[in-house]
Order: structure tokens, then C-alpha cells, then sequence
């Protein structure tokens, strides 16, 4: 469809512009109906839902503090057992709803083999909350009030997903 113009100057060459005018008309009558519909559309539903009474049960995860001296001798919860029946123990406390955290406290001269197999145990058991306890450094000690040094602080290495 072509646009003629009455201007001469163009009177031979058809008019390449689209009219805007009906396509404006358009888009207000199409907002006059939005406006008019939108308060229709925004009506609720009364419904008289139940009230929960009953409060939320919290569950404390146990811990398990591991200790690992410096000549590798294993303590769970303060008792001495042997790497054998430690990966036991880990089986068994995985499989516990909810999952224990492991806490573990390394003698700075521990050897990191022994600390690389009790995690590697944890971990083949199914264990995913582990964390290391530590000290503040003696720096940090000296800087801060006493007190305050002398608390172990738990470090998380991995926690679940």
C-alpha cells in the first residue's frame, strides 16, 4: 500500500513512512481497557487456614572431639582406641540421624600422615561435618586479653551442602 503527500516536490514518488497515528490509537485504547480490567483482576479469596500450634523441635548435633597426641595415639571423646577401630567408630556414627560433627585437636608435632589417614577415614565413612581446633598464635595472645587466648577456637573445614 502506498502513501501518497501533498507536497509537489514529491508528487511522483510514493511515501516510505508508516502513519503513526492509527498505531497510537490503538495503544491507548489498549491501556484505557488494561486500566479498566486491573482492579477486576486483583480481587481475593477469603480462606479461613488452620494455626499451627506446635513449636519447632531443635536437635543439638552431638560432637565427637578426636585428639591425635604427637606420637600419633588417637583419643575419641577422651579415650584412647586404635586406628583399626577408629574407621569402625566413623561408620557407625555416619550413619546416626543427625550426622555428628567431628572436632579434631592435633598436636602441633603430629605427623601429617597419621591426620591424613583419621580425615581420610571420616570422609570413606560418610562424615561431612569436620572441623579443626585451634589456638590462637602467642602473638595474637600477647596483643589481646588473656582470657580470651585461652579458648580453643573450632575451625570448620567442610560443612554439608
Amino acid at each position: 500500500m502506498a502513501f501518497g503527500s501533498f507536497d509537489n516536490k514529491s508528487s511522483n514518488h510514493t511515501m516510505s513512512e508508516i502513519n503513526m497515528v492509527p498505531l497510537i490509537d490503538v495503544m491507548l485504547v489498549l491501556l484505557v481497557i488494561f486500566i479498566i480490567t486491573a482492579p477486576l483482576l486483583s480481587h481475593s479469596i477469603k480462606i479461613n487456614m488452620p494455626q499451627a500450634s506446635a513449636e519447632p523441635v531443635v536437635e543439638d548435633p552431638t560432637t565427637i572431639d578426636l585428639a591425635i597426641d604427637d606420637l600419633g595415639q588417637v583419643y575419641w571423646n577422651e579415650q584412647a582406641v586404635s586406628m583399626e577401630e577408629l574407621a569402625g567408630r566413623f561408620s557407625l556414627e555416619a550413619r546416626a540421624e543427625p550426622q555428628p560433627e567431628l572436632r579434631i585437636r592435633a598436636d602441633r608435632d603430629t605427623r601429617y600422615e597419621t591426620l591424613a589417614q583419621v580425615m581420610g577415614y571420616a570422609k570413606t565413612s560418610g562424615l561431612k561435618r569436620v572441623g579443626f581446633i585451634t589456638r590462637p598464635s602467642e602473638t595474637a595472645a600477647t596483643s589481646s586479653e588473656a582470657p580470651a587466648a585461652q579458648q580453643p577456637q573450632v575451625s570448620p573445614a567442610s560443612q554439608e551442602p
